[in-house]
Protein backbone atom coordinates (compact mmCIF):
# COMPACT_ATOMS: atom_id res chain seq x y z
CA UNK A 1 0.00 0.00 0.00
CA UNK A 2 1.30 3.44 -0.95
CA UNK A 3 1.99 5.72 2.01
CA UNK A 4 0.67 9.25 1.94
CA UNK A 5 2.95 12.31 2.16
CA UNK A 6 2.27 12.97 5.83
CA UNK A 7 3.12 9.40 6.81
CA UNK A 8 6.38 9.50 4.86
CA UNK A 9 7.36 12.81 6.43
CA UNK A 10 6.93 11.56 9.94
CA UNK A 11 8.48 8.12 9.46
CA UNK A 12 11.53 7.79 11.74
CA UNK A 13 14.98 7.30 10.23
CA UNK A 14 15.50 3.70 9.15
CA UNK A 15 18.95 3.74 7.48
CA UNK A 16 22.38 4.67 8.84
CA UNK A 17 22.40 7.72 6.55
CA UNK A 18 19.02 8.84 7.89
CA UNK A 19 20.24 8.40 11.45
CA UNK A 20 23.34 10.53 10.76
CA UNK A 21 21.31 13.30 9.12
CA UNK A 22 18.91 13.39 12.07
CA UNK A 23 21.72 13.65 14.61
CA UNK A 24 23.78 16.50 13.13
CA UNK A 25 23.27 20.17 14.01
CA UNK A 26 23.37 21.40 10.40
CA UNK A 27 20.16 21.76 8.45
CA UNK A 28 19.95 19.41 5.44
CA UNK A 29 17.30 19.16 2.74
CA UNK A 30 17.10 17.60 -0.70
CA UNK A 31 15.06 18.48 -3.78
CA UNK A 32 14.01 16.56 -6.87
CA UNK A 33 14.20 17.71 -10.48
CA UNK A 34 11.02 19.78 -9.98
CA UNK A 35 12.56 21.65 -7.02
CA UNK A 36 10.23 19.98 -4.54
CA UNK A 37 11.62 19.12 -1.12
CA UNK A 38 12.09 15.37 -0.73
CA UNK A 39 13.79 15.30 2.69
CA UNK A 40 14.12 17.75 5.56
CA UNK A 41 16.09 16.84 8.69
CA UNK A 42 15.39 17.79 12.30
CA UNK A 43 17.99 20.61 12.35
CA UNK A 44 16.38 22.14 9.24
CA UNK A 45 13.07 22.19 11.12
CA UNK A 46 14.69 23.90 14.10
CA UNK A 47 16.57 26.55 12.12
CA UNK A 48 13.75 27.46 9.71
CA UNK A 49 10.87 27.00 12.14
CA UNK A 50 9.07 25.01 9.41
CA UNK A 51 7.76 21.51 10.43
CA UNK A 52 8.97 18.69 8.23
CA UNK A 53 5.43 17.65 7.28
CA UNK A 54 4.85 21.15 5.85
CA UNK A 55 8.17 21.24 3.99
CA UNK A 56 8.03 17.88 2.20
CA UNK A 57 6.50 18.19 -1.24
CA UNK A 58 6.65 21.99 -1.42
CA UNK A 59 9.02 23.92 -3.68
CA UNK A 60 12.20 24.83 -1.80
CA UNK A 61 11.75 28.56 -2.46
CA UNK A 62 8.51 28.46 -0.46
CA UNK A 63 10.17 26.71 2.47
CA UNK A 64 13.66 28.26 2.60
CA UNK A 65 13.36 31.99 1.95
CA UNK A 66 17.01 32.92 1.41
CA UNK A 67 19.05 35.91 0.26
CA UNK A 68 20.35 33.59 -2.48
CA UNK A 69 16.95 32.62 -3.87
CA UNK A 70 16.17 33.41 -7.52
CA UNK A 71 19.00 33.99 -10.02
CA UNK A 72 21.60 33.78 -7.20
CA UNK A 73 20.37 30.38 -5.96
CA UNK A 74 23.43 28.37 -4.94
CA UNK A 75 21.70 25.02 -5.51
CA UNK A 76 20.56 26.09 -8.97
CA UNK A 77 24.12 27.05 -9.89
CA UNK A 78 25.37 23.69 -8.66
CA UNK A 79 22.81 21.76 -10.70
CA UNK A 80 23.70 23.77 -13.81
CA UNK A 81 27.47 23.49 -13.44
CA UNK A 82 27.68 20.12 -11.69
CA UNK A 83 30.15 21.67 -9.23
CA UNK A 84 29.46 21.90 -5.48
CA UNK A 85 29.51 25.21 -3.60
CA UNK A 86 31.15 25.13 -0.18
CA UNK A 87 30.55 27.56 2.68
CA UNK A 88 29.03 30.57 0.94
CA UNK A 89 27.51 33.18 3.25
CA UNK A 90 23.83 34.06 3.15
CA UNK A 91 20.82 34.48 5.38
CA UNK A 92 17.43 32.84 5.56
CA UNK A 93 14.15 34.21 6.87
CA UNK A 94 12.58 31.79 9.32
CA UNK A 95 8.88 31.19 9.98
CA UNK A 96 8.86 34.02 12.55
CA UNK A 97 10.22 36.50 9.99
CA UNK A 98 13.70 36.68 11.58
CA UNK A 99 16.87 36.88 9.50
CA UNK A 100 19.21 33.99 10.33
CA UNK A 101 22.83 34.21 9.09
CA UNK A 102 23.91 30.88 7.61
CA UNK A 103 26.74 29.18 5.76
CA UNK A 104 25.49 27.22 2.71
CA UNK A 105 26.98 24.25 0.89
CA UNK A 106 25.40 22.43 -2.08
CA UNK A 107 25.88 19.19 -4.00
CA UNK A 108 24.33 17.25 -6.89
CA UNK A 109 22.29 14.09 -6.14
CA UNK A 110 22.70 11.17 -8.58
CA UNK A 111 21.12 7.75 -8.77
CA UNK A 112 22.99 4.44 -9.01
CA UNK A 113 23.43 4.89 -12.78
CA UNK A 114 24.91 8.39 -12.41
CA UNK A 115 21.86 10.29 -13.55
CA UNK A 116 21.13 13.62 -11.83
CA UNK A 117 17.92 13.28 -9.81
CA UNK A 118 18.09 16.46 -7.74
CA UNK A 119 20.28 18.35 -5.31
CA UNK A 120 21.15 18.65 -1.63
CA UNK A 121 21.81 21.73 0.47
CA UNK A 122 23.41 21.95 3.90
CA UNK A 123 23.09 25.13 5.94
CA UNK A 124 24.71 25.99 9.25
CA UNK A 125 23.15 28.49 11.67
CA UNK A 126 25.73 31.21 12.36
CA UNK A 127 23.55 33.28 14.72
CA UNK A 128 25.70 32.65 17.79
CA UNK A 129 28.92 33.29 15.86
CA UNK A 130 27.47 36.50 14.41
CA UNK A 131 26.39 37.67 17.87
CA UNK A 132 29.85 36.92 19.23
CA UNK A 133 31.48 38.72 16.28
CA UNK A 134 29.34 41.80 16.87
CA UNK A 135 30.14 41.75 20.59
CA UNK A 136 33.87 41.51 19.86
CA UNK A 137 33.66 44.24 17.23
CA UNK A 138 31.67 46.38 19.62
CA UNK A 139 34.56 46.24 22.07
CA UNK A 140 36.86 47.71 19.40
CA UNK A 141 34.43 50.34 18.10
CA UNK A 142 32.73 53.37 19.58
CA UNK A 143 30.91 55.38 16.94
CA UNK A 144 33.51 56.21 14.31
CA UNK A 145 36.43 55.35 16.62
CA UNK A 146 38.29 52.05 16.25
CA UNK A 147 40.89 50.72 18.68
CA UNK A 148 42.23 47.60 20.37
CA UNK A 149 44.46 49.61 22.70
CA UNK A 150 43.86 49.24 26.45
CA UNK A 151 44.22 53.03 26.69
CA UNK A 152 41.36 53.54 24.24
CA UNK A 153 39.31 50.69 25.68
CA UNK A 154 39.18 52.54 29.00
CA UNK A 155 37.99 55.63 27.11
CA UNK A 156 35.32 53.61 25.27
CA UNK A 157 33.95 52.43 28.63
CA UNK A 158 33.24 55.97 29.87
CA UNK A 159 32.08 57.51 26.57
CA UNK A 160 28.37 56.63 27.09
CA UNK A 161 28.45 58.28 30.53
CA UNK A 162 30.14 61.41 29.19
CA UNK A 163 27.79 61.54 26.20
CA UNK A 164 24.70 61.38 28.43
CA UNK A 165 25.86 64.41 30.44
CA UNK A 166 25.11 68.00 29.31
CA UNK A 167 28.45 69.22 30.69
CA UNK A 168 31.12 70.87 28.57
CA UNK A 169 33.88 68.50 27.44
CA UNK A 170 37.53 69.36 26.84
CA UNK A 171 39.31 67.00 24.43
CA UNK A 172 43.09 67.17 24.51
CA UNK A 173 45.35 65.42 22.04
CA UNK A 174 48.03 65.89 19.44
CA UNK A 175 47.23 66.96 15.90
CA UNK A 176 45.79 64.06 13.90
CA UNK A 177 44.59 61.93 16.81
CA UNK A 178 40.92 62.29 15.83
CA UNK A 179 39.56 64.92 18.21
CA UNK A 180 36.70 65.93 15.90
CA UNK A 181 35.83 62.26 15.36
CA UNK A 182 35.62 61.80 19.13
CA UNK A 183 33.43 64.92 19.44
CA UNK A 184 31.10 63.61 16.73
CA UNK A 185 30.96 60.22 18.49
CA UNK A 186 29.96 61.92 21.76
CA UNK A 187 27.24 63.80 19.87
CA UNK A 188 25.93 60.63 18.19
CA UNK A 189 25.74 58.85 21.56
CA UNK A 190 24.07 61.77 23.35
CA UNK A 191 20.40 62.71 23.86
CA UNK A 192 21.06 65.50 21.30
CA UNK A 193 21.94 63.06 18.51
CA UNK A 194 18.91 64.11 16.44
CA UNK A 195 20.07 67.74 16.53
CA UNK A 196 22.83 69.26 14.37
CA UNK A 197 26.55 68.76 14.92
CA UNK A 198 28.36 72.00 14.03
CA UNK A 199 32.17 72.21 14.00
CA UNK A 200 34.27 75.39 14.00
CA UNK A 201 38.06 75.57 13.72
CA UNK A 202 38.91 78.54 15.89
CA UNK A 203 42.48 78.68 14.56
CA UNK A 204 41.44 79.00 10.93
CA UNK A 205 39.76 82.42 11.14
CA UNK A 206 40.93 85.86 12.30
CA UNK A 207 39.35 87.01 15.53
CA UNK A 208 36.95 89.53 13.95
CA UNK A 209 35.52 86.96 11.54
CA UNK A 210 35.40 84.23 14.17
CA UNK A 211 33.21 86.37 16.44
CA UNK A 212 30.58 86.95 13.76
CA UNK A 213 30.89 83.31 12.67
CA UNK A 214 30.10 82.10 16.18
CA UNK A 215 27.46 84.61 17.26
CA UNK A 216 26.07 85.89 13.97
CA UNK A 217 24.93 89.46 13.33
CA UNK A 218 21.85 91.54 12.70
CA UNK A 219 21.12 93.60 9.59
CA UNK A 220 22.77 96.99 9.90
CA UNK A 221 25.37 95.85 12.46
CA UNK A 222 28.04 97.08 10.03
CA UNK A 223 28.21 98.52 6.50
CA UNK A 224 27.86 95.28 4.51
CA UNK A 225 25.36 93.63 6.88
CA UNK A 226 22.31 93.72 4.55
CA UNK A 227 20.38 91.01 6.40
CA UNK A 228 20.51 88.90 9.54
CA UNK A 229 23.05 86.08 9.57
CA UNK A 230 22.71 83.31 12.19
CA UNK A 231 25.95 82.25 13.89
CA UNK A 232 27.14 78.76 14.69
CA UNK A 233 25.54 78.88 18.14
CA UNK A 234 22.18 79.43 16.45
CA UNK A 235 22.83 76.78 13.78
CA UNK A 236 23.72 74.23 16.46
CA UNK A 237 20.48 74.80 18.39
CA UNK A 238 19.28 71.54 19.94
CA UNK A 239 22.56 69.84 19.06
CA UNK A 240 26.30 70.08 19.67
CA UNK A 241 28.80 72.85 18.91
CA UNK A 242 32.40 71.68 18.55
CA UNK A 243 35.09 74.36 18.97
CA UNK A 244 38.42 73.00 17.75
CA UNK A 245 41.73 74.71 18.59
CA UNK A 246 40.11 76.66 21.41
CA UNK A 247 43.60 77.66 22.62
CA UNK A 248 44.06 79.91 19.57
CA UNK A 249 41.24 82.34 20.50
CA UNK A 250 42.02 85.87 21.68
CA UNK A 251 41.38 87.03 25.28
CA UNK A 252 38.56 89.31 24.03
CA UNK A 253 36.71 86.41 22.40
CA UNK A 254 37.40 84.24 25.43
CA UNK A 255 35.37 86.70 27.53
CA UNK A 256 32.35 86.24 25.25
CA UNK A 257 32.73 82.46 25.27
CA UNK A 258 32.90 82.49 29.06
CA UNK A 259 29.61 84.35 29.24
CA UNK A 260 27.91 81.87 26.92
CA UNK A 261 29.11 78.90 28.97
CA UNK A 262 28.17 80.52 32.30
CA UNK A 263 24.84 82.13 31.47
CA UNK A 264 23.82 80.07 28.41
CA UNK A 265 23.02 83.25 26.44
CA UNK A 266 24.82 85.24 23.72
CA UNK A 267 24.24 88.40 21.70
CA UNK A 268 24.67 88.55 17.93
CA UNK A 269 26.54 91.62 16.69
CA UNK A 270 24.11 94.55 16.53
CA UNK A 271 21.46 92.76 18.64
CA UNK A 272 19.58 94.57 21.40
CA UNK A 273 18.66 91.51 23.44
CA UNK A 274 20.41 88.21 24.24
CA UNK A 275 19.47 84.89 22.71
CA UNK A 276 19.44 81.53 24.49
CA UNK A 277 22.27 79.11 23.66
CA UNK A 278 20.58 75.70 23.49
CA UNK A 279 23.74 73.79 22.66
CA UNK A 280 26.09 71.28 24.20
CA UNK A 281 29.64 72.62 23.82
CA UNK A 282 32.66 70.39 23.19
CA UNK A 283 36.06 72.03 22.81
CA UNK A 284 39.42 70.62 21.73
CA UNK A 285 43.05 71.68 21.74
CA UNK A 286 46.52 70.34 21.08
CA UNK A 287 47.98 73.02 23.37
CA UNK A 288 48.83 72.89 27.06
CA UNK A 289 46.13 75.29 28.23
CA UNK A 290 47.49 75.56 31.76
CA UNK A 291 50.81 76.73 30.34
CA UNK A 292 48.90 79.19 28.17
CA UNK A 293 47.15 80.47 31.32
CA UNK A 294 50.50 81.03 33.04
CA UNK A 295 51.68 82.93 29.96
CA UNK A 296 48.57 85.13 30.12
CA UNK A 297 47.40 83.95 26.67
CA UNK A 298 44.37 82.02 27.97
CA UNK A 299 41.91 83.07 30.64
CA UNK A 300 42.10 80.90 33.74
CA UNK A 301 38.37 81.27 34.47
CA UNK A 302 37.51 80.04 30.95
CA UNK A 303 39.92 77.13 31.35
CA UNK A 304 38.12 75.91 34.47
CA UNK A 305 34.75 76.46 32.80
CA UNK A 306 35.60 74.25 29.81
CA UNK A 307 37.57 71.71 31.83
CA UNK A 308 34.46 70.15 33.41
CA UNK A 309 34.97 66.77 31.75
CA UNK A 310 38.43 66.20 30.30
CA UNK A 311 39.26 63.50 27.77
CA UNK A 312 42.78 62.80 26.55
CA UNK A 313 43.32 61.08 23.21
CA UNK A 314 46.61 59.13 23.28
CA UNK A 315 48.94 59.52 20.28
CA UNK A 316 49.23 56.63 17.85
CA UNK A 317 52.78 55.81 18.99
CA UNK A 318 51.31 54.85 22.40
CA UNK A 319 48.80 52.47 20.81
CA UNK A 320 50.80 50.78 18.06
CA UNK A 321 48.50 47.75 18.27
CA UNK A 322 45.90 49.89 16.47
CA UNK A 323 48.03 50.33 13.34
CA UNK A 324 46.98 47.03 11.64
CA UNK A 325 43.32 47.59 12.52
CA UNK A 326 43.27 51.17 11.22
CA UNK A 327 45.27 50.31 8.08
CA UNK A 328 42.84 47.48 7.28
CA UNK A 329 39.92 49.88 7.78
CA UNK A 330 41.48 52.48 5.45
CA UNK A 331 42.22 49.88 2.74
CA UNK A 332 38.63 48.61 2.86
CA UNK A 333 37.34 52.18 2.45
CA UNK A 334 39.70 52.97 -0.42
CA UNK A 335 38.68 49.73 -2.13
CA UNK A 336 35.06 50.86 -2.03
CA UNK A 337 35.84 54.40 -3.20
CA UNK A 338 38.25 53.47 -6.00
CA UNK A 339 36.71 50.13 -7.03
CA UNK A 340 39.92 48.17 -6.45
CA UNK A 341 40.64 44.89 -4.68
CA UNK A 342 43.82 45.44 -2.70
CA UNK A 343 44.10 42.42 -0.41
CA UNK A 344 45.90 44.19 2.44
CA UNK A 345 49.45 44.74 3.63
CA UNK A 346 52.42 42.45 3.10
CA UNK A 347 54.03 41.39 6.43
CA UNK A 348 57.17 43.46 5.78
CA UNK A 349 55.12 46.59 5.02
CA UNK A 350 53.01 46.10 8.15
CA UNK A 351 56.18 45.68 10.22
CA UNK A 352 57.48 49.04 8.99
CA UNK A 353 54.17 50.72 9.78
CA UNK A 354 54.26 49.22 13.28
CA UNK A 355 57.80 50.49 13.84
CA UNK A 356 57.14 54.07 12.71
CA UNK A 357 56.79 56.77 15.40
CA UNK A 358 53.78 58.49 13.73
CA UNK A 359 54.34 62.15 14.62
CA UNK A 360 51.25 62.95 12.50
CA UNK A 361 49.21 60.26 14.25
CA UNK A 362 46.14 58.69 12.60
CA UNK A 363 45.99 61.34 9.89
CA UNK A 364 49.58 60.54 8.87
CA UNK A 365 48.78 56.80 8.83
CA UNK A 366 45.74 57.37 6.63
CA UNK A 367 47.79 59.47 4.18
CA UNK A 368 50.57 56.85 4.08
CA UNK A 369 48.11 54.03 3.43
CA UNK A 370 46.31 56.05 0.73
CA UNK A 371 49.58 56.79 -1.07
CA UNK A 372 50.58 53.12 -0.93
CA UNK A 373 47.10 52.12 -2.09
CA UNK A 374 47.37 54.35 -5.17
CA UNK A 375 50.82 53.00 -6.09
CA UNK A 376 49.86 49.33 -5.55
CA UNK A 377 48.25 47.98 -8.76
CA UNK A 378 46.90 44.75 -7.21
CA UNK A 379 47.55 42.13 -4.55
CA UNK A 380 49.10 43.31 -1.31
CA UNK A 381 50.77 46.61 -0.45
CA UNK A 382 54.52 46.07 -0.18
CA UNK A 383 57.46 48.00 1.26
CA UNK A 384 58.10 49.54 -2.17
CA UNK A 385 54.71 51.28 -2.06
CA UNK A 386 55.26 53.00 1.30
CA UNK A 387 56.50 56.61 1.66
CA UNK A 388 60.24 57.13 2.12
CA UNK A 389 59.57 58.78 5.49
CA UNK A 390 58.47 55.35 6.73
CA UNK A 391 60.86 53.03 4.87
CA UNK A 392 63.88 55.26 5.54
CA UNK A 393 64.96 54.71 1.91
CA UNK A 394 66.88 57.38 0.02
CA UNK A 395 66.36 57.98 -3.67
CA UNK A 396 69.06 56.19 -5.70
CA UNK A 397 70.66 54.44 -2.70
CA UNK A 398 68.84 51.23 -1.79
CA UNK A 399 69.49 49.74 1.62
CA UNK A 400 71.60 46.56 1.87
CA UNK A 401 69.54 43.39 1.50
CA UNK A 402 68.19 42.16 4.83
CA UNK A 403 69.34 45.21 6.80
CA UNK A 404 65.94 46.87 6.66
CA UNK A 405 64.08 43.90 8.10
CA UNK A 406 66.60 43.53 10.93
CA UNK A 407 66.07 47.17 11.83
CA UNK A 408 62.31 46.68 11.64
CA UNK A 409 62.48 43.69 14.01
CA UNK A 410 64.56 45.69 16.49
CA UNK A 411 62.14 48.60 16.33
CA UNK A 412 59.15 46.32 16.88
CA UNK A 413 60.84 44.59 19.85
CA UNK A 414 61.67 47.97 21.37
CA UNK A 415 58.10 49.20 20.86
CA UNK A 416 56.63 46.05 22.45
CA UNK A 417 58.96 46.29 25.46
CA UNK A 418 58.26 50.00 26.00
CA UNK A 419 54.49 49.43 25.78
CA UNK A 420 54.58 46.45 28.18
CA UNK A 421 56.64 48.39 30.72
CA UNK A 422 54.30 51.39 30.44
CA UNK A 423 51.21 49.22 30.99
CA UNK A 424 52.84 47.58 34.02
CA UNK A 425 54.05 50.75 35.71
CA UNK A 426 57.72 50.09 34.90
CA UNK A 427 57.78 46.63 36.52
CA UNK A 428 60.16 44.49 34.45
CA UNK A 429 58.92 41.28 36.08
CA UNK A 430 55.29 42.04 35.22
CA UNK A 431 56.27 43.19 31.70
CA UNK A 432 58.19 39.94 31.09
CA UNK A 433 55.19 37.93 32.27
CA UNK A 434 52.90 39.84 29.87
CA UNK A 435 55.32 39.36 26.96
CA UNK A 436 55.57 35.63 27.70
CA UNK A 437 59.35 35.62 28.25
CA UNK A 438 61.60 35.08 31.27
CA UNK A 439 62.68 38.21 33.12
CA UNK A 440 66.36 37.51 32.34
CA UNK A 441 65.47 37.35 28.62
CA UNK A 442 63.76 40.73 28.95
CA UNK A 443 66.82 42.24 30.68
CA UNK A 444 69.05 40.84 27.92
CA UNK A 445 66.81 42.32 25.19
CA UNK A 446 66.75 45.72 26.94
CA UNK A 447 70.55 45.75 27.02
CA UNK A 448 70.90 44.51 23.43
CA UNK A 449 68.52 47.17 22.13
CA UNK A 450 70.20 49.89 24.17
CA UNK A 451 66.94 50.90 25.85
CA UNK A 452 67.18 53.26 28.80
CA UNK A 453 64.38 53.50 31.34
CA UNK A 454 64.19 55.51 34.56
CA UNK A 455 64.93 53.48 37.64
CA UNK A 456 61.78 52.70 39.61
CA UNK A 457 61.78 54.39 43.05
CA UNK A 458 62.46 52.05 45.98
CA UNK A 459 59.36 50.96 47.91
CA UNK A 460 58.43 53.24 50.80
CA UNK A 461 58.87 51.71 54.22
CA UNK A 462 55.83 51.65 56.47
CA UNK A 463 56.51 54.06 59.39
CA UNK A 464 54.01 52.21 61.55
CA UNK A 465 56.11 49.05 61.39
CA UNK A 466 59.39 48.79 63.32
Amino acid sequence: MKKNKSTVAETPATTPTDAILESISDGVFTVDAEWRVTSFNRAAERITGVPRREAIGRRCGEVLRSSLCGPECALQRTLKSGRPIIGTSAYIVNAAGERIPVSLSTAVLKDARGHVIGGAEVFRDLSELETLRQELEGRFHAGGLTSRSPLMQRLFEVLPIIAASPSTVLIQGETGTGKELLARTLHDMSPRKDGPFVAVNCGALPDSLLESELFGYKAGAFTDAKKDKPGRFALAKGGTLFLDEIGETSPALQVRLLRVLQERVYEPLGATKPERADVRVIVATNRDLLARCREGAFREDLYYRINVVRVELPPLRRRAEDVPLLAEQFIARFNRLQNKRIAGLAPEALSLLMAHDWPGNVRELENAVERAFVLCPSGRIGVEHLPETITGARTGSPAPEGAGLRDVRKAIDAQAIRAALERNGGSRVAAARELGIHKTTLFRKINALGLVFPTAPPPQSDPTRR
